[in-house]
C-alpha cells in the first residue's frame, strides 16, 4: 500500500493509531488468535503413534513459529498490506484492480478471483464450527459429565450469533478488541509461566529443526505441515480488512501483541509437553490450574465468537463487493449502522451460511474431526493471493520478471507443500471446502457468463437510443401524447432505447414532459468522491442520459444519488418523478452457449435476485415494472 492511498495515515495521531490497533486485534486478528486451542495438538497427532520424542516436539514448535514467520509476517504484515485497491484489499479488490491492466488474460485472473472468493466464503462456514467447538470442548476438562453436552452448547451458541447478525455489530464491536486483546494477553501468560518447564524449548526459534524434521520425517512430515498449517488460518483477514483500519494499525498489532503471544504460547505448549508428555491430549487447556479452567473456556469461547463473527462480516462483505463487479446477483443488504457502511446485514447469506456451520457441527462432532477438513480452504485463499500478487507486483509496480520471481516463488512453492499436505486429508472431510468452493465459484461463474450472454442477445434487437430519440422528436400525427412529470428509464446500456420506454410507448402510448435514460455503474474502485458521482448529458429537448458511478464498497442507493443531480440543473421533483423497470423472463435455450443445466440455474439465480427498486433504494410507490419474455 502506497503512502497516497491512505494520505490520513502519515497524520494519524498515536491515540487513533493505538485505538484502531486494538478494533483490529478483535476483528483481524480473531480467526488466528483462537489457532493455538488446536493447532499443536493436532500437529501431534501424527507422530504421536510410537511416542513423541524432544526432537519433534521442539521440530514441530519451530515449524509453527516459521510458518508465522514467512507467511503471516513477511508475505501478509510486510508485503500484502502495501497492495491495496486504493485503501482496500481481499481477493475482490485485488481482482478489480489488475482487471484494469489485465493483458490478454482477463479470463484467467477472473476465474482465479473467483475460486479465491469462493475458498473465502467456505473458510466462513468452516471457521465458526472449528472455533466454537475447540473452544467448548474445555468444558469436558472442568468435569468429564459435560462431554455429550458440547455439541448441544457449540449449537446453541451458533445459533444465537447468526440470529443477532440482523441487528448489526455496532454495539458489541466496540468490546471485540479489548476481549481479545485480554485473550491475547492471557495467552501469553500461560506461555511464560510453562517455558521454565524445559527451557530446552527455545531451541525452536532455530529454523534447523524446522528443515530437519522435514527431511527426517519424509510422508509423515507432509502429514504433519497439514495441522501445522492450522497457526496460520485467519491470515487472509489480515488483507480483507485493510479498509477497515488501515495498514499501520494492523501492522502495530500484529508486532507488539499478536505475534508475540502466539509465540509464547506455542512455546509454553512445547515446553509443557516436553515436562509432561501425558499432556498432549489438551497442550492448550493443561497449561492453565483447574481453578482458572471455566474461566479460561468462557473466555476462549467469547474470543471464538469475536473471530466466527469476524469471518461472517467478512462474507457479508465479499458478497457485496461480488454483487456490485456482477460476479452474483442482487440481494436484499440492510445497513446495520446510520454511521458505518462497512456494518451490513445479508439475510440470505446469513441463512446459507447458518445450515452449512450446523450441519457441519452435526456432522464432525469434534473440533478434532472438524480440523482435518479446515486447512484447504485456507491454503488455496492464499495460493490463489499469492499468484494473483504476482501480477500485481508486474502490473501495477512494474517489477521485472526475475525480480518478481526470486520474491514470490519461494512464498508460492512453500503454499503448495501447504496444499500438498492438507489434500492428503480429502478423505477424512477434506473434500467439504472443496465441495462448498466449487459450488460458490461455479454459481459465481454462471452469473457472470449467464449475464454477460444475456446481454449479447439482447443487443441483437435494441434500437440506438440516438436515432430512437430523433425519430420519436419529430413532430407528427402519430406523435405520443405527452403528459407532465419525468419518467426514469433504468437500463444497463446506455446506448440502447431501454426496454421499458418502448413498452411504455407501444402499450401506453405516451411521453412524458422530461425523460431521463439511466445507467448505473459499480468502478474497478472501493469508493467514488460525491463530485464524480454523476455525468449527465442532454441529448434533446425532452430527453437526457444520466450515467451514476458507484465504488464496489459502496450502496447504491439512486434516490441519494439522484438528490445531489438538481445541483446540476436537471430539475426534477421526485414525487412526480416515475422509475421505470424492465423486468424479464428468461426462458432456457439448448443453444444458448451454456449447458442446460447452467441455464437453469442462471435462471435461478435471476428468480431469486432481489427486486432492483429495494436494492437501488427507489421510492416504493413510483415505481412502474413492465416485463417482456427472453430466450437464454
Amino acid at each position: 500500500m502506497s503512502e497516497e492511498s491512505h494520505p490520513n495515515e502519515r497524520h494519524m495521531t498515536p491515540r487513533k493509531l493505538f485505538y484502531l490497533g486494538l478494533g483490529s486485534v478483535g476483528v483481524v486478528y480473531g480467526d488466528i488468535g483462537t489457532s493455538p486451542l488446536y493447532a499443536f495438538r493436532e500437529a501431534l497427532k501424527p507422530v504421536a503413534h510410537d511416542g513423541v520424542t524432544r526432537f519433534e516436539v521442539i521440530s514441530l514448535i519451530s515449524l509453527m513459529i516459521w510458518a508465522l514467520t514467512i507467511i503471516v509476517t513477511i508475505k501478509y504484515v510486510l508485503f500484502l498490506l502495501r497492495a491495496d485497491n486504493d485503501g482496500e484489499g481481499g481477493t475482490l479488490s485485488l481482482l478489480a484492480l489488475l482487471m484494469k491492466t489485465a493483458n490478454g488474460h482477463t479470463a484467467i485472473l477472473m476465474l482465479l478471483g473467483l475460486m479465491g472468493a469462493a475458498l473465502f466464503l467456505g473458510d466462513a462456514m468452516i471457521t465458526p464450527a472449528l472455533s466454537v467447538l475447540s473452544a467448548v470442548e474445555g468444558l469436558k476438562l472442568v468435569t468429564p459429565r459435560l462431554s455429550e453436552y458440547i455439541v448441544p452448547i457449540s449449537v446453541v451458541i451458533l445459533a444465537l450469533l447468526f440470529v443477532v447478525q440482523s441487528r448489526g455489530t455496532g454495539a458489541v464491536a466496540k468490546f471485540f478488541g479489548p476481549i481479545t486483546a485480554v485473550w491475547f494477553l492471557v495467552m501469553a501468560a500461560a506461555g511464560i509461566s510453562h517455558i521454565s518447564d524445559d527451557y530446552g524449548i527455545l531451541a525452536a526459534f532455530n529454523p534447523y529443526y524446522a528443515v530437519a524434521f522435514l527431511l527426517h520425517e519424509g510422508f509423515y512430515g507432509i502429514v504433519v505441515l497439514g495441522a501445522v498449517f492450522l497457526t496460520v488460518t485467519g491470515a487472509e483477514a489480515l488483507y480483507a480488512d485493510l479498509g477497515h483500519f488501515g495498514r499501520r494499525p494492523i501492522q502495530w498489532a500484529w508486532f507488539l501483541l499478536v505475534f508475540p503471544a502466539l509465540t509464547l504460547n506455542y512455546l509454553g505448549q512445547g515446553a509443557l509437553v516436553l515436562g509432561n508428555p501425558m499432556t498432549m491430549s489438551d497442550p492448550f487447556y493443561l497449561m492453565f490450574p483447574k481453578w482458572a479452567l471455566l474461566p479460561v473456556v468462557i473466555l476462549a469461547t467469547a474470543a471464538t465468537i469475536i473471530a466466527s463473527q469476524a469471518v461472517i462480516t467478512g462474507a457479508f462483505s465479499m458478497v457485496r463487493q461480488g454483487i456490485n463487479l456482477g460476479f452474483l446477483p442482487r440481494m436484499e443488504i440492510l445497513f446495520t449502522s446510520e454511521t458505518n457502511t462497512g456494518q451490513i446485514f445479508v439475510p440470505s447469506v446469513n441463512a446459507v451460511l447458518f445450515i452449512g456451520v450446523i450441519f457441519l457441527v452435526l456432522s464432525f462432532k469434534t473440533s478434532d474431526a472438524l480440523a482435518t477438513a479446515y486447512g484447504i480452504s485456507v491454503t488455496g485463499a492464499m495460493v490463489v493471493t499469492s499468484i494473483m500478487a504476482f501480477e500485481f507486483v508486474r502490473a501495477r509496480w512494474n517489477w521485472s520478471l526475475p525480480v518478481a520471481v526470486i520474491a514470490l516463488a519461494p512464498l508460492v512453492v512453500l503454499e503448495l507443500i501447504f496444499l500438498g499436505a492438507n489434500l492428503l486429508k480429502i478423505h477424512d472431510g477434506g473434500y467439504i471446502p472443496i465441495m462448498i468452493a466449487t459450488a460458490f465459484t461455479v454459481v459465481m461463474w454462471t452469473w457472470r457468463r449467464g449475464t454477460a450472454i444475456l446481454m449479447e442477445k439482447t443487443r441483437h434487437t435494441d434500437i440506438p437510443l440516438a436515432s430512437f430519440v430523433s425519430s420519436i422528436e419529430r413532430k407528427s400525427e402519430h406523435s405520443p401524447a405527452q403528459v407532465p412529470g419525468t419518467a426514469i428509464f433504468l437500463t444497463s446500456d446506455p446506448e440502447s432505447a431501454p426496454a421499458a420506454l418502448l413498452h411504455n410507448l407501444k402499450h401506453n402510448h405516451v411521453l412524458h414532459d422530461r425523460n431521463v435514460i439511466l445507467t448505473i455503474r459499480t468502478i474497478n474502485k472501493p469508493r467514488v468522491p460525491s463530485h464524480d458521482r454523476y455525468r449527465v448529458e442532454q441529448i434533446s429537448e425532452r430527453f437526457s442520459r444520466v450515467e451514476l458511478l458507484f465504488g464496489f464498497m459502496e450502496s447504491q442507493n439512486v434516490s441519494q444519488a439522484l438528490a445531489t443531480l438538481r445541483k446540476t440543473g436537471l430539475k426534477f421533483d421526485i414525487m412526480s418523478t416515475s422509475f421505470y423497470l424492465g423486468r424479464r423472463k428468461l426462458v432456457p435455450d439448448a443453444k444458448s452457449g451454456m449447458p442446460y443445466w447452467q441455464d437453469r440455474l442462471y435462471i435461478a439465480l435471476a428468480n431469486a435476485a432481489a427486486n432492483p427498486s429495494d436494492y437501488f433504494r427507489l421510492p416504493a410507490n413510483r415505481v412502474v415494472e413492465l416485463g417482456s419474455h427472453v430466450i437464454i
